[in-house]
């Protein structure tokens, strides 16, 4: 009987976890990019901020998954700690959904379903249809697995030992500390409440016990963020606490609330013969009230988590390896808007550094070689190497999840731009080298082509200028002047090359410097049709003259 028992509990648990995972990854996969790009775009409205952030968790079923993103969303700079501050209030008034959800009496019809979520996923090949099956089997699989583990839970009544156990739950301290601990192991209040709940159904425990054990879940339930808060920026950290901050007002309030009132009794008054729904009711009431009082000091609560986490000169672990972690992780809701951002933000910084090469290849080939040589340049030249491979990588990552085409067009263009970026960085290296063998081998260049280095040159500095404001998501930015400059580029490289004709026909350059000179010339033109590439790659990309709102809205 004890073996019977608890594999039935396990089975049970397994069940229950794993149609919670299948709901909530499948309505992720359908709701999750509409709910991001909403999120992306929120005012600093703070009404809007708790409905936004209650309306996604509610739909995804995940406090813990809008809080990853919030967090990352802060850490990225398109969101403030502000906006923050509401949307972590409204994901926990939607996270009580699932309660509310299980506290629903339709264990009977568990079995069909699951059937028909079943149906979908195998019979129907359309992949929204699929994920749309896939919430409707892990509801079913859910409820199996409630029934399952109430079944096994209700020969516990008849143990004594068992029942003295739980009744101790009825200890503040004790029942906060098991709530907490269990819920930060699992990394979901949802499940959590859920467990709980199957623990009532089977009448093994009652609200008196739970009712602590209830609030902290809620406090458990930060371990999420507070793992993803690891090596990212000040804000994100705030944000972090701010979201325990708030659970554990909340929990301060409402065990003053259950010691002193008899606020257990009010809420089993409610639904007298139905414990699930009890402890459905307390945890909607915990989050739903606790935002109310604290929806006005809001304000308040950044200044203090900025006053607990002022700001720091120590360095931050850097974007890369928080990234990797925010990838292993089960909440990818958001993700690939923060990396856009971050990626974006470091192509500007490639094209900058290419830019800077272009101007002092030129420069060296106009008027020599320095004491430190090209040694500056070609280090720059490196760091756009790696650059490109580690931002490559990490786009081919992004793409791997569910993405919207908008996304997916973005990351591909991306790609392409930095693949352009790399070649202009080639070639500026090959006219560094150019400078190194013309005084390795003593030439010399007519004045002619001294003067024109120089239009080489800033008919490059004006292109890359242009480039600049693309990748700032520019309204000046006009892909019809990066055209025009490439094919000025053109035809100063059709008329340089018959001027070097000319010049060799009156003796004037000489066959070594002649073959050089052509080679400059062939690089210089291809730095123009890369910085075209580029162009119409940023021109491509919808959202690359939206960022600039983005970046205002977190500022405000």
């Amino acid at each position: 009987m004890g073996m019977e028992l608890i594999l039935g509990l396990l089975g049970g648990l397994a069940l229950f976890l794993y149609g919670m995972q299948m709901m909530s990854t499948n309505l992720e996969a359908v709701a999750g990019n509409r709910m991001k790009q909403i999120l992306e775009r929120l005012t600093a409205n703070r009404f809007l901020g708790v409905l936004v952030g209650a309306g996604i968790t509610a739909l995804i079923q995940s406090s813990s998954a809008t809080t990853v993103m919030t967090v990352g969303f802060v850490n990225s700079g398109l969101m403030s700690l502000r906006q923050a501050v509401w949307i972590i209030m409204g994901a926990n008034v939607g996270t009580t959904i699932t309660g509310q959800l299980i506290a629903l009496d339709i264990g009977a019809l568990a079995p069909l379903i699951a059937f028909a979520g079943v149906v979908l996923i195998v019979f129907v090949k359309n992949k929204k249809a699929q994920h749309v099956g896939g919430i409707i089997a892990g509801i079913g699989v859910l409820f199996i697995g409630m029934g399952m583990m109430s079944d096994a839970m209700v020969p516990l009544r008849e143990s004594q030992t068992f029942v003295d156990m739980v009744t101790k739950f009825s200890n503040p301290i004790l029942g906060i500390l098991v709530g907490a601990v269990f819920t930060a192991v699992i990394q979901s209040s949802s499940a959590s409440v859920g467990i709980l709940q199957a623990l009532a159904m089977g009448g093994v425990i009652n609200l008196h016990s739970a009712v602590f054990v209830l609030f902290g879940q809620n406090i458990g339930t930060c371990i999420t963020a507070v793992l993803a808060s690891v090596g990212t920026s000040r804000n994100a950290k705030r944000t972090t606490l701010i979201h325990l901050m708030f659970n554990m007002i909340g929990t301060a309030i409402f065990v003053t609330l259950c010691l002193f009132l008899p606020f257990t009794d009010w809420m089993v008054s409610l639904a007298p013969n139905d414990p699930v729904s009890q402890i459905a009711n307390v945890h909607t009431i915990f989050n739903l009230t606790t935002t109310i009082l604290l929806l006005p000091f809001g304000s308040l609560l950044e200044k203090l988590a900025i006053r607990i986490l002022p700001d720091s000169q120590a360095p931050v672990k850097d974007a890369d390896s928080w990234f990797e972690g925010l990838m292993a992780s089960k909440h990818h809701l958001g993700v690939s808007t923060i990396a856009i951002n971050q990626i974006h933000e470091e192509i500007e910084a490639m094209l900058e550094t290419a830019r800077i090469n272009v101007t002092e290849s030129f420069h060296v080939l106009e008027n020599g070689l320095g004491d430190g040589g090209i040694e500056e340049i070609a280090e720059r030249e490196e760091d756009i190497d790696l650059t490109n491979v580690r931002l490559s990588q990490k786009i081919s990552k992004i793409l791997v999840l569910d993405q919207t085409p908008k996304d997916i067009e973005a990351l591909n263009q991306m790609y392409t731009i930095l693949g352009n970026i790399e070649r202009i960085g080639d070639h500026a290296m090959n006219l560094a080298e150019y400078a190194e063998t013309i005084k390795e081998k003593n030439l010399k260049f007519s004045e002619y082509a001294g003067k024109e280095f120089r239009t080489m040159e800033e008919s490059c500095a004006e292109g890359m200028r242009l480039l600049k404001a693309a990748a700032a998501g520019s309204s000046d930015f006009k892909l019809s002047q990066v055209a025009d400059i490439e094919q000025k580029i053109d035809d100063i490289t059709k008329a340089f090359r018959q001027n070097q004709i000319d010049r060799m026909r009156a003796g004037n350059c000489n066959v070594e410097c002649s073959i050089l000179y052509s080679e400059m010339l062939t690089d210089y033109e291809r730095i123009g049709d890369h910085m075209l590439n580029i162009a119409e790659a940023y021109d491509a990309i919808e959202w690359s003259g939206e960022r600039s709102q983005i970046g205002a809205a977190a500022t405000a």
